[in-house]
């Protein structure tokens, strides 16, 4: 069993993603192949923003609106405590300084309160300048941006959707990674919607920060690539990469379908034994991970265990808050936010396999494993 079958994906769209790699080949346009220009264009159109860049990875995305919105020294960028260390780590790379808040126990996206407490708090140290919340889409289910959109307005804030995991999801039929002001995503293989390699896109309705993206991908480019009007990256999504995607996203809506049918299956056979996810009214997550919540990480342990003898792949997704992390361990911190259910959640959450392909049979003797060891 495969906690993300990509090789059953693979089966089922082999025809066309072959097509579209020889295709690639035959072309010999590798790099901002004709593929790149006409995904970014039904990538903006699927989501419903103006613009869409592609790029190197999801963590470059991040990067890139970063530098858009020229965040450096003396900045302070809110980011969740529960969340992949790339979400905090673009934000150190600028020179800013990451501020943690703590996150929802229920939805695991971050607590607009923790994050209000945080902004007044740093604003009355007066070292840092309130610049960002970077807002995560974790698990596949976007944060609460209504809520968010209200405590970034009321400070000044700017919104980036960390949409890596989101990409697929919904609040009321709008889709994710249209949300932040500037939104990105990844295409690791194993997120929801995701290329044989690495890549990434950023999303955006400002044309002027758009210009700047553009320029900052290919080495600060001006007229052309030869002009460097700025310092900046090398981070584009190669040909292949592009041409592979454009096959998957033709598929992509009926795969959120069916990771969202074999979510219920799950909650079904699970709710009443273990703390299962929770999609707010109005919500749709597009499950890049099915996780649940156990009592106690010694219980996790047993469990995570008694899987892996039955052949069953499970993952940890994360063991540490980023304020724990050792590279953040110096990190001005001017908040009294102890991340309670951050840290809870740290010790006691586990994400079961969940992909588009999975067989109801799959999901039943997953659930019959775990209930038995309770």
């Amino acid at each position: 069993m495969q906690f993300r079958d990509l090789a059953k994906q693979y089966e089922v769209l082999k025809k066309d993603i072959d097509q579209a790699m020889v295709s690639v080949a035959q072309q010999s346009r590798y790099i901002m192949g004709p593929q790149v220009k006409e995904l970014e264009q039904q990538l903006a159109d699927y989501v419903g923003v103006k613009h869409c860049l592609s790029c190197a990875n999801g963590t470059d995305a991040l990067t890139l609106a970063l530098k858009a919105w020229a965040i450096g020294p003396g900045d302070a960028v809110f980011v969740p405590d529960f969340t992949f260390f790339s979400s905090a780590e673009v934000v150190a790379l600028e020179g800013a300084t990451p501020i943690f808040v703590d996150v929802c126990a229920d939805t695991y996206n971050i607590d607009t309160k923790s994050l209000e407490k945080a902004i007044e708090l740093t604003l009355a140290e007066g070292k840092l300048k309130p610049r960002v919340v970077v807002a995560v889409d974790l698990f596949g289910l976007p944060a609460n941006y209504p809520e968010v959109k209200a405590v970034a307005r009321k400070y000044g804030l700017l919104i980036l959707e960390d949409g890596a995991q989101g990409f697929g999801g919904t609040i009321n039929g709008q889709k994710d990674c249209s949300f932040g002001d500037i939104s990105t995503t990844s295409f690791f293989p194993a997120k929801p919607l995701g290329c044989y390699g690495d890549g990434g896109a950023v999303f955006t309705d400002n044309d002027e920060w758009a210009e700047l993206i553009n320029s900052y991908r290919v080495h600060g480019k001006g007229t052309d690539k030869y002009d460097n009007v700025r310092i900046g990256m090398n981070s584009r999504l190669d040909t292949l990469q592009a041409a592979i995607l454009q096959v998957k996203l033709r598929a992509f809506d009926n795969e959120v379908e069916r990771v969202n049918e074999a979510a219920v299956h799950y909650t079904r056979l699970l709710e009443n034994h273990v703390v299962t996810p929770v999609i707010p009214e109005g919500f749709r997550s597009s499950w890049a991970q099915y996780t649940i919540r156990l009592n106690s990480e010694e219980q996790r342990n047993s469990i995570q265990q008694a899987l892996k003898e039955a052949g069953i792949p499970s993952m940890v997704y994360y063991p540490k808050t980023m304020h724990q992390q050792t590279a953040f361990a110096q990190t001005a911190q001017p908040t009294d936010c102890d991340s309670y259910v951050a840290r809870r959640l740290c010790a006691t959450v586990l994400s079961l396999p969940m992909h588009p392909y999975i067989e109801t049979s799959e999901i039943e003797n997953i659930c019959s494993t775990l209930i038995a060891t309770l």
